[in-house]
């Protein structure tokens, strides 16, 4: 057997190291991570096992074979072959007795398309065997953590994981401030010294932000959360305290900047690192919203932008979760007859959204597709 360490195709991150034997073959020597995959996935997925994808469900352009290289996700090979990217357990189904696990699809491999009595199947391939199937025994181990390939581009979001926050009040109101400098001065960079007043917790890293604003629904004008702008980490260094009777602050260095710090500006301790297995999917239940805002100073958005929407997890939604953007109709006058009569064109859908981080009542959001500019009040719903 020969051996190979070509990452997987991965829908999760993941720190450890995966031994399988080929795709399909259903050897007890195989050793697989133990990601989450749904029931309903697995349902939905030995339905179209048993008959195949129709054909009207392809994508257009649909290619006959495919080899899967380094940087490809999941969902760009769904897009590739479906008309919906989100519906990648029908993929997997595609070829339940090849691909045990949709989760270990790696670099290299071909994926060809078989289209048989109006039916649509995929086999799985390495390129030399053509479409036969028949895979000869392999064994491949692969480093899933940073080499993995994720879902989507998950570069676009990681600088947002700890930078957009959404505060259910105005905590940073009361929260630890920079009330000074070294040397007096006015901006703070990375490795200078700033004095912080305030109650501090155990914690020896905060997020430092400037003043939040009040994020409101569009439609009912409800605050549903705070958003404030990102500026940097920065480290305890010194306790501080009273000396003959004069207030002295505690001592921080900043470690890290997005934007340079000032006095003012609050400080919030940095939480524990969440990971989050990110698997594209439609929420189970009907959800409408709206969007809030366009992270940053935008008035609009485009691809690979960040919003925030005004549903969270009180509604249903969950990190992963893929939403249908739609574009407001524009009202205009029928002017082919004499009573012109304004009416309003119909709504259209033109993009998708991927949720990647949830609060209560907001979450962020990725511009994963879009065709036209997208701005606060354009509303979303299931794909």
């Amino acid at each position: 057997m020969t051996r190979s360490t070509r990452p997987a195709l991965s829908f999760f991150r993941a720190s450890a190291i995966t031994v399988a034997l080929g795709l399909g073959l259903g050897a007890a020597m195989a050793a697989e991570p133990n990601f989450p995959i749904t029931q309903k996935q697995r349902s939905t997925a030995k339905q179209v096992a048993a008959a195949g994808v129709p054909l009207s469900e392809l994508a257009e352009n649909a290619p006959d074979a495919y080899t899967v290289k380094s940087g490809d996700t999941l969902w760009d090979i769904s897009s590739m072959f479906l008309k919906s990217p989100w519906r990648w357990p029908e993929l997997w189904g595609m070829n339940l007795e090849q691909i045990r696990n949709p989760h270990l699809i790696y670099p290299g491999q071909t994926l060809y398309l078989i289209k048989t009595d109006g039916r649509a199947t995929l086999r799985v391939g390495d390129g030399d065997q053509g479409g036969s199937g028949r895979l000869s025994p392999r064994i491949r181990s692969s480093e899933l953590g940073r080499q993995g390939l994720p879902p989507i581009a998950l570069h676009l979001i990681e600088p947002f994981l700890n930078e957009a926050v959404i505060f259910e009040t105005n905590q940073l109101a009361t929260a630890p401030r920079v009330v000074g400098a070294q040397e007096g001065r006015v901006l703070l960079s990375r490795g200078d010294l700033a004095y912080v007043r305030g109650e501090l917790g155990t914690n020896r890293n905060y997020r430092v932000f400037r003043e939040p604003r009040a994020l409101k629904d569009p439609g009912t004008g409800e605050v549903l959360g705070y958003e404030a702008e990102y500026l940097g980490v920065a480290e305890y260094t010194r306790q501080g305290g009273t000396v003959q009777g004069e207030i002295v602050p505690d001592t921080f260095t900043v470690t890290s900047v997005r934007q340079e710090i000032r006095v003012g500006d609050r400080l919030s301790p940095v939480p524990p690192r969440e990971f989050i297995n990110y698997v594209p999917r439609p929420p189970e239940k009907d959800i409408a919203g709206q969007i809030v805002s366009i992270y940053g100073d935008g008035l609009t958005a485009g691809q690979n932008q960040i919003v925030a929407l005004n549903k969270g997890s009180r509604d249903g939604l969950e990190s992963g979760h893929v939403l249908a953007l739609w574009r407001a109709g524009d009202r205009i006058v029928d002017r082919t007859n004499n009573e012109r009569t304004r009416i309003k064109l119909p709504d259209e859908r033109h993009g998708h959204l991927f949720v990647f981080r949830v609060f209560n009542r907001m979450s962020y959001a990725l511009i994963l597709t879009v065709k036209e500019p997208v701005t606060p009040g354009d509303r979303f719903t299931q794909p």
